[in-house]
């Protein structure tokens, strides 16, 4: 007669390490709201804006920094012309300044080409056509090239300033500032100091 298996007993203490090792049933996770989800995007935008305005106006002080130290050396440069030639170079175009300080002409407005020593090292200037600043040339075989500002824009020079109004009867030098726009007088064609567009302007040697 067959024998039927017999079924082992399960002990009580068996069933609870079965138990234990059960996993567990999680709870259901809430999704963010849309509320939420506008507070956290409105927090990364006021914090990117921030960042970002920062950055900018960290920018902006270095260009004016550098737009300081290039017009000090470009004075520099002018002071040596006139111990070397007797004056200042007598033009407002920034075209021939450059080309004096490259030691290419004298200080009169009908000055010939000389072959004199350079007054500025032209590496250490950003130099280009007035319409293409952002488009480097080579000063030496371009004598319409000028130097130019951190904002891309010519650097002015101004000689026998006093009709202008200004103090000193040499030179200024400036930079049309970040906007670029530069408002004349009528009478002498020099920057009228009163006008809005020229309150961000920058100068060297000028009382």
């Amino acid at each position: 007669m067959p024998v039927s298996p017999v079924t082992p007993a399960v002990r009580t203490s068996d069933l609870s390490l079965v138990t234990c090792h059960l996993p567990l049933r999680r709870g259901t996770r809430r999704a963010f709201t849309l509320l939420e989800l506008l507070v956290v995007i409105g927090i990364i935008a006021i914090l990117s804006g921030i960042v970002l305005g920062v950055g900018r106006r960290a920018s902006e002080s270095g260009k004016i920094a550098r737009a300081k130290a290039e017009m000090a050396a470009l004075s520099t440069a002018l002071e040596a012309y006139k111990s070397q030639y007797g004056d200042y170079p007598q033009t407002a175009d920034s075209a021939r300044l450059l080309q004096s300080l490259l030691g290419k002409l004298g200080p009169l407005p009908a000055s010939p080409v000389i072959a004199g020593r350079a007054l500025i090292e032209s590496a250490k200037f950003v130099i280009a056509l007035p319409a293409t600043p952002t488009v480097p040339v080579d000063p030496f075989t371009n004598n319409t090239a000028v130097l130019i500002d951190p904002w891309d824009h010519p650097y002015a020079y101004a000689f026998n300033t006093t009709a202008s109004g200004w103090t000193n009867s040499s030179f200024v030098l400036y930079s049309p500032g970040p906007d670029g726009l530069l408002t004349a007088l009528p009478a002498t064609g020099l920057i009228n100091d009163t006008a809005a567009n020229n309150a961000d302007n920058l100068y060297a040697n000028r009382n």
